[in-house]
């Protein structure tokens, strides 16, 4: 079933980056203090945090007949919880995801999902009418759809011409 995701227009997509900026930083610091602060492993302690807090999906951007054509991977996520932000120039994908371990599995040996945030920013190669733009979610996949905007449309069809 293909269920239709609402988009928003965020308040601030820097404010977004900025807050995921500073839970990363907290965590690195954590960790950071957790190994004695040994200093050196700065970069190694980021990048764990990140994995840790943030989950990035892989995707897929393609420009056809004056629109953008984004897929997401976004699997075990409901599309309810999925929130799209865009502007002229970026969108923004976020969803917090969730995965606990019941009793009736028995012993988990080794994991891979994910508990936590998922984050993707998505600067676009030419701006986009964000009142124009639809997304919908079937069997773990966000499609969305943007137009354009006439502008940037215009501005190609005249670098041509010249």
């Amino acid at each position: 079933m293909t269920e239709r995701v609402p988009i928003r227009k965020p308040t601030s997509i820097f404010d977004q980056l900025r807050e995921m900026q500073d839970r990363v930083t907290q965590r690195a610091y954590e960790i950071s203090e957790q190994n004695g602060g040994a200093s050196g492993s700065d970069l190694e302690n980021w990048t764990r945090a990140e994995r840790e807090l943030v989950w990035k999906p892989a995707f897929e951007l393609s420009e056809k007949d004056g629109q953008f054509q984004l897929e997401a991977a976004i699997a075990g996520v409901e599309a309810k919880d999925i929130h799209v932000e865009v502007t002229a120039e970026d969108i923004v994908l976020t969803a917090d995801t969730q995965h606990r371990h019941s009793e009736r599995k028995g012993m988990v040996h080794y994991c891979e999902f994910v508990t936590g945030k998922m984050f993707r920013s998505i600067h676009l190669p030419k701006k986009i009418d964000p009142d124009k733009v639809k997304a919908e979610f079937k069997n773990g996949l966000l499609r969305l759809t943007a137009e354009i905007a006439e502008e940037a449309r215009t501005k190609k069809r005249k670098r041509q011409a010249a």
